[in-house]
């Protein structure tokens, strides 16, 4: 079973929907039990009936398996640090981009640890980090039947957790799976997000990354 923390916003149900779709069951978590409801009945409208639940995020930690982070960067910490009994043992897919704004243009921050993905291994010890999907766009997620024209970056320590990951990407129709090494390469996939954001600012377009030659 997928959990997905912080699924109320447009990624976290976008993967709902397109994982459910796959045939996965999903839980959205949330800080708030009601909003995550409304999020899995968004959800619904598209997915197999039953496929998707909901809860507060530490219900949806406990109970599922493999579990993916997309809150807000300035959320992380908090969130994975009340969290660390639910997630031990468990791999734990970090999908934050830590971005800024500034009339519109997005930037990359800096995090100390050396990327988002790198502080939640931090965080949670007892769990197994991976990263991956912060380049799939989440406006195309959200719409049933679109194949998502992107590959998808997974980048693990633990060989076993990049595969999970790469097997769950490519359950999303249109998308390719890339083994992108160890967890230290995480922060180059996080700042293209910053890069994609501001070319979608200059076409008006839902940008993605293709990885040729391989």
């Amino acid at each position: 079973m997928l959990g997905i923390l912080g699924g109320t916003g447009p990624e976290g149900r976008g993967l709902a929907l397109r994982f459910a779709l796959a045939g996965e069951q999903v839980l959205i978590g949330s800080r708030d039990a009601s909003r995550a409801t409304s999020a899995v009945e968004s959800v619904l409208e598209h997915a197999p009936a039953g496929s998707v639940g909901g809860g507060a995020n530490a219900e949806v930690a406990a109970r599922a398996d493999v579990v993916l982070v997309s809150v807000p960067y300035a959320a992380q910490r908090g969130t994975l640090a009340a969290l660390t009994a639910e997630l031990a043992g468990k791999t734990v897919v970090c999908l934050v981009a830590p971005l800024e704004f500034n009339r519109g243009r997005a930037s990359a921050v800096r995090v100390e640890e050396g990327s988002a993905a790198l502080q939640a291994q931090a965080i949670l010890p007892d769990s197994t980090v991976a990263a991956a999907f912060q380049n799939v766009s989440a406006e195309d997620l959200l719409v049933p039947g679109k194949p998502i024209d992107s590959d998808v970056i997974v980048c693990a320590d633990d060989a076993d957790a990049r595969r999970l990951v790469m097997d769950l990407a490519e359950g999303i129709e249109g998308v390719r799976a890339v083994n992108g090494g160890g967890l230290a390469n995480a922060r180059y996939v996080e700042d293209l997000t910053a890069l994609l954001l501001n070319i979608n600012r200059n076409y008006k377009a839902h940008s993605s990354i293709r990885i040729t030659g391989i």
